[in-house]
């Protein structure tokens, strides 16, 4: 309780020091990368197919039902609360992986996995809630950086303590939970968000005057039948607060598509995400099923550390950060069902069932179709922009293209 009631140093420096310290033990995953090896180990002894068809597709059904309640959830519990129970997540995801064997008990793995990755959007928007707009730039690159350079060192670490040290799966899987637990306390000593983007938007302020009226009121009696009345109705006001917060939802939506940049931005990443997930999560299976782990050494680390490497992320010009938490949301939702469509059809046993190369023939078709229509959509605007603009040269037109998405 003393953690949740204390006072907190004010600026902008504690709250993004002990955030980046949570991303970065978090993140510090020597175990993701291996999870596949692990379940079809003898440890865990579960079929390539197994994992594929009945274990994996609950981390995507799973996220895509959590997304939402998690999401209003964060809202309205101020972000701080829903950090912590990211890392509970994940910790009991593994917990699970360590002590239980099974397909069920799998699926209740990555059901708590689920719930690590929709908490997702906490991390990202907490920071925003608690520092001055000046700093929101510099806090936006430390607390994005420190996760790549969290998950870089991790994959890294675990392919080198397999590699050289010759640990086995279980004792990565231990010292992964280690390292995600002391994340786990940082984040009991992150301040506490006074606002929030709908629920709390002025929490702050109606804080502030309950605090004067109660001090100018000269007497405690005079204040009782008021705060009856208010008690009565309280479930007309719950409606009424429940009515504003649909309607500041709705407005923050179309303020953030409002912008081409930001539109076109999120049609790419949203048809995009989908399969770069699927690619990320039956990658593993594909090379099972090519070279089995039982008969060769393994490098999933080393080639998700390069991966991980060379990622780079694409910050949403034009959009206020506060807006972040939203844009997130809305954008990952839309991938999610998008993705579930495919694993329903394409992996699930209910749809197609197809077999992992058959599955990865798919997305390859689909990653080239997608690209062919932003190719020929980029070649109409520019044309166009072009044709528009005969004074200007091909230098100025090509300026004003890449400056539309951002590149430039």
């Amino acid at each position: 309780m003393e953690l949740c009631c204390r006072k907190y140093p004010s600026g902008w420096i504690y709250p993004t020091v002990l955030l980046c310290l949570y991303g970065f033990f978090v993140n510090l995953n020597a175990t993701d990368p291996f999870i596949i090896p692990y379940l079809v180990a003898p440890y865990h002894n579960l079929t390539a197919v197994q994992v594929a068809n009945s274990v994996l597709p609950v981390w995507t059904y799973s996220y895509l039902a959590l997304l939402i309640p998690v999401f209003l959830l964060t809202d309205y519990l101020c972000y701080k609360p829903v950090i912590f129970l990211q890392g509970l997540g994940l910790s009991i995801s593994m917990i699970v992986m360590l002590v239980t064997h099974g397909v069920p008990c799998m699926q209740g793995m990555e059901f708590a996995y689920a719930i690590f990755t929709s908490c997702d959007v906490a991390y990202y928007a907490y920071i925003y809630n608690v520092v001055d707009t000046i700093h929101y730039q510099r806090v936006t690159s430390y607390c994005r950086s420190i996760t790549l350079v969290g998950a870089t060192l991790g994959a890294l670490g675990g392919q080198l303590l397999l590699s050289l040290a010759g640990v086995s799966y279980f004792t990565l899987n231990v010292l992964t939970l280690s390292l995600t637990l002391v994340g786990l306390v940082f984040t009991l000593f992150l301040p506490m968000p006074t606002r929030s983007m709908f629920f709390h938007k002025e929490i702050a302020g109606d804080t502030m005057k309950m605090s004067v009226q109660e001090a100018e009121s000269p007497c405690l009696e005079k204040i009782k039948p008021e705060a009856m009345a208010k008690d009565a109705a309280s479930e007309s006001t719950s409606t009424k607060h429940l009515i504003r917060v649909v309607f500041l939802l709705s407005k923050e939506v179309k303020h953030c598509y409002s912008s081409k940049q930001i539109l076109y931005w999120s049609l790419w990443w949203a048809f995009a995400t989908p399969i770069y997930n699927q690619l990320i999560c039956y990658a593993p299976i594909l090379w099972e099923h090519v070279e089995s782990s039982k008969r060769m050494a393994v490098y999933n680390g080393g080639v998700e550390a390069l991966s991980t490497f060379l990622a780079t992320f694409k910050v949403a010009v034009n959009l206020s950060m506060e807006h972040y938490a939203l844009l997130f949301g809305i954008n990952t939702l839309a991938a999610l069902v998008l993705q579930t469509l495919l694993t329903i059809i394409v992996v699930d046993p209910v749809g197609l069932g197809l077999d992992i190369f058959s599955q990865f023939l798919v997305y390859g078709c689909y990653y080239a179709v997608i690209a062919g229509m932003f190719f020929v959509w980029n070649i109409y605007i520019f044309i166009s922009t072009f044709c528009r603009s005969p004074r200007n040269s091909l230098h100025s037109a090509i300026k004003s293209e890449t400056q539309l998405y951002g590149l430039n």
